[in-house]
């Protein structure tokens, strides 16, 4: 596998390219504007923000492979905020109590000639009804804090997921698969 960049400071894919043998050569965060475009749907925002990072960081290091990703949860056509205080990250887990919800992590990656290849990973999932103590302690917890739907499965909430269909490593932030597959392809 030739160097990548990561245009991300998330640890948790740091530790998922880890998982599989994998270690960027630099971590190079995006800063873009990610607040959904009016009437974008949760998979195309998902899939246009890791094209905007990755592109974002290509453009300052235009002959490495760059690698981005971002994680979106959906409730519906409804795109759930990555939690910044207490309050949001209870209406989040209200919303999703004794519901399903589907997490979309897009993945881009761009070659060494600049061209960009993309893949979104679909998870459908069911939250367990919460009692109000199960959303106090969560709360209490602090592991909301920056998570796409004020949730992390890879935590305490993973106790609260009773049904999953996809990739689990995608919910946690990177699937490990399309990302590899993408990698490849980028190195040939």
């Amino acid at each position: 596998m030739k160097p990548f960049i990561l245009a991300s400071a998330s640890p948790r894919r740091r530790d998922l390219l880890a998982q599989i043998g994998l270690e960027p050569s630099r971590i190079i965060p995006a800063d873009i504007n990610e607040d959904p475009i009016e009437g974008e749907l949760p998979r195309q925002h998902a899939l246009r923000l890791a094209c905007e990072k990755a592109q974002k960081v290509a453009q300052d290091h235009p002959d490495k492979i760059i690698l981005a990703s971002d994680t979106v949860v959906g409730v519906g056509r409804r795109i759930l905020p990555k939690t910044e205080d207490r309050t949001s990250a209870e209406n989040c887990l209200q919303l999703l109590s004794g519901r399903a919800h589907r997490v979309f992590t897009g993945v881009a990656v761009i070659d060494e000639t600049g061209n960009l290849r993309a893949r979104i990973s679909e998870t459908r999932l069911k939250m367990k009804r919460l009692s109000e103590a199960e959303i106090t302690a969560y709360l209490d917890s602090g592991e909301w804090d920056g998570k796409a739907g004020g949730y992390g499965i890879q935590g305490l909430a993973g106790a609260f997921i009773h049904h999953i269909s996809g990739s689990y490593t995608g919910v946690v932030g990177l699937p490990v698969y399309e990302t590899r597959n993408l990698l490849l392809a980028a190195c040939k």
